[in-house]
């Protein structure tokens, strides 16, 4: 089997670090060469995962030229997503990007339009496709457990971007509110916000779960903090032909999910036409609801085997069996999720409801 060659460019998004162990630990996966502006960016990652000096860059031709990568995975700003896909895809590696898909259904549109001109593969991360509860979930409504679903209704957040590193490893408050005034995540125009941080999350995830169906229209309602120029808190409600759908969107919650689950907690619950499904982010279980069996009741989360465990692992199985790659990681599923991001932005900005955009 081919040994695949994959560099990490842009250190922005912390989540750099766990795609590249990801990467380390994958046993047809070499990690060939990291890439930021700031070398001290990329310092933790390199000493983790054993990646030389020579292997080090600040300039992203060299990177590519130098190390010629199978694989890139991208974690640049939100606003940057674009302009780093169309960096990268003449150099004609296959692309990984961390969630979220962009900052604007354009710049998707620009993702999609450079790779496909390559003809390799573009794939977005959102981390929470690998939560069990929310695969169990999946497989639950693809099995017609719930019937036709008809709703969705999602909470996703943490106590903010800047509590936290790669891995998860805490920030003191102190310490994240003296990095605020100059954060990308803090910076309009960086794609920062609540909302387009964590709305794509539920907006993909919840466009999976309804089938691939798209809203008709859209209404948001985001919060305006003192002295910040983008959000910490958002509510989308979403008008499908099936009903309502609602999405929201907090950075400042009292506990971080994967630490001590968040009240209201996060993850999802789906309503069908002869049931319903909780399914909350790191809970092993499964909460089903239906007309059958009314009484709520646990099921056990499934045990995700490879190359179902992580987006290393199923890009490069994709990428060996000419599988296409399907769901929330699929351009085209994560589009109609910047789809309904964009028209929550729109409609957040003029203060009503909006058709969808797109």
């Amino acid at each position: 089997m081919k040994n695949w060659k994959i560099a990490g460019l842009s250190f922005d998004h912390m989540h750099m670090g766990d795609l590249l162990r990801m990467a380390h630990e994958h046993p047809r996966a070499e990690i060939v060469g990291l890439c930021d502006e700031d070398p001290a960016r990329m310092a933790d990652a390199a000493r983790r995962f054993g990646v030389p000096a020579g292997r080090q860059y600040t300039d992203h031709r060299r990177c590519l030229e130098e190390t010629a990568p199978d694989i890139a995975i991208l974690c640049p700003a939100t606003a940057r997503h674009a302009e780093w896909v169309e960096r990268v895809a003449p150099y004609g590696a296959h692309v990984l990007v961390e969630k979220p898909m962009a900052a604007s259904l354009a710049d998707a549109d620009r993702m999609i339009r450079a790779m496909e001109a390559t003809g390799k593969t573009l794939v977005i991360n959102w981390p929470i496709v690998w939560v069990p509860a929310h695969r169990t979930a999946m497989r639950l409504v693809d099995e017609g457990a719930i019937g036709r679903v008809v709703g969705v209704h999602y909470h996703g957040g943490n106590r903010g971007p800047l509590r936290h590193l790669a891995e998860k490893a805490e920030v003191s408050e102190e310490e994240a509110a003296r990095q605020k005034a100059g954060s990308w995540w803090y910076r309009r125009e960086s794609g920062g916000g609540s909302l387009l941080d964590y709305l794509g999350y539920g907006a993909t995830l919840g466009t999976w779960f309804h089938g691939g169906r798209a809203p008709l229209e859209v209404t948001t309602v985001v919060d305006e903090p003192a002295g910040l120029e983008v959000d910490e808190h958002s509510v989308t409600v979403a008008r499908y032909e099936s009903g309502l759908s609602k999405f929201e969107t907090r950075w400042g919650t009292f506990t971080d999910p994967w630490t001590h689950q968040t009240q209201p907690k996060c993850g999802f619950v789906v309503t069908g036409t002869e049931g319903t499904i909780a399914s909350y982010d790191y809970e092993g279980v499964v909460r089903l609801q239906t007309r059958a069996e009314p009484e709520i009741h646990e099921l056990p989360a499934d045990e995700l085997h490879a190359p179902q465990q992580n987006p290393i692992q199923y890009l490069i199985h994709c990428l060996e069996t000419g599988e296409p790659v399907a769901g929330p990681l699929s351009p085209a599923l994560s589009r109609t999720g910047q789809r309904i991001v964009d028209s929550a932005v729109l409609s957040a900005r003029e203060k009503r409801t909006v058709v969808l955009v797109g």
